[in-house]
């Protein structure tokens, strides 16, 4: 299929206004790429360690419903994701939005039973990224970095969520979601 382009020419100016000059960059060596592709010597390409905790949590909350939610954490030492928190079966949404802190990353998984219309019980899982404004720079690029590296390996997520306050992540996102 071709696309044909059209070829447009400015307006002329009017008046003896100087042309707009570009933009001077007063630090060259501060760039998107070179802040995404470095974080305190943790570069994107390598991503992180996932910890085979984090995959059995996970696996136990889908297949024998013991735990509500998961929290996950990066350990920027040892570079690798772990299990921060787990909810126990009695838990509910409001615990797991307790557990998530107000001024760092974290990523959790949420096991949600709804009623549909029609009456029927049904179940799904949700991925929160959770990145709050209150967040070091550093975490919330190490965190989104990351992410894909964790969710290939916890197969069933049914929708991803991500939050930067907690009313983006309410109770009624997560149910108009599921429904």
């Amino acid at each position: 299929m071709a696309m044909a382009y059209k070829m447009v020419k400015p307006p002329p100016r009017s008046g003896h206004a100087p042309a707009p000059q570009p933009l001077a960059i007063e630090q060259p060596w501060l760039t998107i790429d070179a802040l995404c592709v470095c974080v305190r010597g943790l570069h994107a390409t390598d991503g992180m360690n996932v910890k085979e905790e984090c995959q059995r949590w996970f696996m136990e909350m889908k297949w024998k419903k013991v735990h509500r939610f998961v929290v996950y954490k990066i350990d920027e030492r040892s570079r690798a994701v772990l299990v921060d928190n787990v909810g126990g079966p009695g838990e509910g949404y409001e615990e797991l939005v307790a557990a998530l802190p107000g001024d760092n990353c974290r990523y959790a998984v949420f096991y949600f039973d709804f009623v549909t219309v029609d009456n029927c019980q049904k179940s799904k899982i949700f991925f929160i990224a959770w990145s709050p404004a209150a967040s070091r720079i550093r975490a919330k690029i190490l965190y989104a970095t990351s992410k894909q590296g964790l969710r290939r390996l916890l197969d069933g997520v049914h929708y991803e969520v991500q939050a930067t306050d907690p009313s983006e992540m309410g109770f009624d996102v997560i149910r108009g979601r599921a429904q």
